[in-house]
Formats: structure tokens, sequence, C-alpha cells
């Protein structure tokens, strides 16, 4: 079987973002990217079909600040077999439908039978990628996938939805899968052998010279959440605290009657 998993580098959101001058989007040149939180899902669960049924996996990404070799020999390194990137003449910050549209053009190339993707990236919540690459490549498409078995030419998936409730489906392959758990947590890989991977991988590159279709919409401007207050922290006794906690109260006009003392204090949670 062969499966494809396509995944998204994305600023980590660990970090404090920085702004570009201009204030359109980040800049680029001062955020660190990690792997998009369930693209790595994505990929535990391909390297889980691949050790239940077999058949290869290979890892694919755009490149858009040619720092993606990192995460594509992490990927080897957890069990995937092959590694590809999209490479090209262009800017960070390239929308999602843009690079579904890339991705699928690559994808279409390497005759998959099942293609997985993480239901949504953290950085802009679109959601979209998974969707988009099975309408590219007309192939069926269920998201928010919380496990998935594959062999004879079909794929029974686990799809969750609100509430938590758990539908069961049979799907024909080839499709493409939108995961948001993998069966089982994503294994960790030591960094001493992401390292000797790094030192023998080979991964394919693809180069596109044109644009995708965009997503239709223009950034016109980004800002930092503006503080609209902060925590104040009321130390002393237990008796100390409620008087501060009471004088607090008044000064807000929170109170529709008169409270002038405590009488008594029998517990204070801090």
């Amino acid at each position: 079987m062969n499966i494809i998993v396509a995944i998204k580098h994305i600023p980590s959101l660990a970090d404090e973002l920085e702004l570009n001058a201009e204030g359109t989007n980040l800049d680029f040149d001062e955020v660190d990217f990690t792997l998009n939180e369930f693209d790595e899902h994505a990929i535990e669960q391909a390297v889980l079909i691949k050790e239940a049924s077999g058949g290869s996996v290979t890892v694919i990404g755009v490149d858009v600040i040619e720092e993606l070799d990192g995460v594509l020999h992490t990927a080897l390194a957890k069990g995937a077999d092959k590694a590809a990137k999209i490479v090209g003449d262009f800017e960070p910050g390239i929308d999602s439908h843009t690079q579904a549209r890339w991705l699928a053009d690559a994808i279409q190339g390497m005759s998959p039978d099942l293609v997985l993707t993480g239901v949504q990236a953290a950085d802009d919540l679109d959601g979209q990628i998974g969707p988009m690459l099975a309408a590219y490549l007309d192939m069926p498409y269920v998201g928010v996938v919380m496990g998935v078995e594959a062999a004879d030419g079909k794929a029974t998936v686990y799809k969750e939805y609100s509430g938590g409730v758990m539908a069961k489906f049979e799907v024909d392959l080839p499709a493409v899968i939108g995961v948001q758990a993998a069966t089982s947590p994503p294994r960790y890989a030591p960094i001493s052998k992401i390292r000797q991977v790094a030192k023998t991988a080979e991964i394919e590159e693809i180069e596109v010279d044109e644009e995708g279709d965009g997503a239709g919409l223009t950034l016109r401007k980004m800002a930092p959440p503006v503080s609209a207050g902060h925590a104040e922290m009321l130390d002393g006794d237990a008796e100390e605290v409620a008087e501060k906690i009471i004088e607090i109260i008044k000064s807000a006009g929170c109170c529709s009657g008169r409270v002038d003392r405590v009488d008594r204090v029998d517990r204070v949670d801090r």
C-alpha cells in the first residue's frame, strides 16, 4: 500500500510571535517553525497502517522557509520510508489553498492508495488542505478521524462528531483522510536517530514555477492582542486577604448592600 502524508510546517505557537515592519504578516526571520501537531498524528497513523498491512509511507510538504528538512528527517526516523518537498521561488505565508494545489499536483504523480493529512493547521485553523486535496485528486474525503485501518482496497475510519459521538465508516481506496488523532500517541524519535537519518536520507525536490489558485483573501493587517487587564495577587493572612477582597468589590461598585467588615473567616483558598 502506497501511503502519502501531506504535512505543513508552521510557526511555533510556544514562542513570542514577531510581526514584520509593515504589520501585514509575521516576521518569518524571527520565528521558529515546527511540524503541525495534527500532521504529526497523521504520520503516526500512516506508520501504524504500514506496520499492520505493509506498504510504504512518503511524507511531503511545501518548503516555505527552506527549513523543512529537519521535519522530514524526523518523520523518517519515526518510520516513514521516503520524503519529498515542494520548492520554488515563493515567500513564506502561502495560503493553504495554494499549498493544497501544489501538493495535489505532486501527489498525483505518486499513485497513492491512501493520503493522510492533519485535520487542520494550528496557525490558520483553515482545515481545508484535506478537502481540497480530495477535490483535486478526485478522491473521497473523511475528516476529524480518530483512527484508520486499511486493507484489501478499503479503509475503515473512525470519525468523531460533536459531543464525542463516534461513527465508523468504510471508504473505498484511494481516499484522503483528515486525521485529528492517531490510534496511539505519536512515537518519540531520539535525536541520535534523527541525526543519523539526516546523514544518509535523500529528499526528493519537486519544483513549482507558478502560483496556485489562492484563497481569494488578502491579509491587510496583523496586530498583537491588546492587553485588557492583569491579575492582582493578594498577600497576607486569611483575614487580611478577605478585607482586601471586600475593598476591591466595593470600589468596583459590585455590592448593592453594604459591607463594612468581616466578622469571621473560616477559609480562603489561594
